[in-house]
């Protein structure tokens, strides 16, 4: 589950460094929980396909993530606003979000 969460969470961060193509499987199997033989019946493939097309985003949004490491950095500058005291410095925080 742990696992689910983080891969949802890394796309949401890295989506638009995929093809649509590859974000409409990634949609049909986590956000709308169908099954592989599900996906392949609604676009005309095989089940082989859409698990390695699955697998393969998989991995490339954990590569992304070693590389860019921008889910991180997402995530310490939250962690920033919500711990600062100074409210000049929290807006300057989330005016950098609203820019990534």
């Amino acid at each position: 589950m742990k696992e689910r969460i983080n891969l949802i969470n890394l796309y949401d961060t890295y989506k638009n460094l995929l093809t649509k193509k590859q974000q409409e499987y990634f949609e049909y199997y986590y956000f709308e929980d169908n099954s592989l033989s599900e996906i392949a019946d609604n676009l005309g493939v095989s089940k082989t396909i859409v698990g390695k097309t699955i697998n393969g985003i998989e991995t490339k949004l954990l590569e992304y993530e070693t590389k860019l490491g921008m889910y991180k950095l997402i995530n310490g500058i939250k962690s920033l606003i919500d711990t600062c005291e100074y409210n000049d410095l929290k807006k300057d925080l989330e005016n950098i979000l609203k820019g990534v």
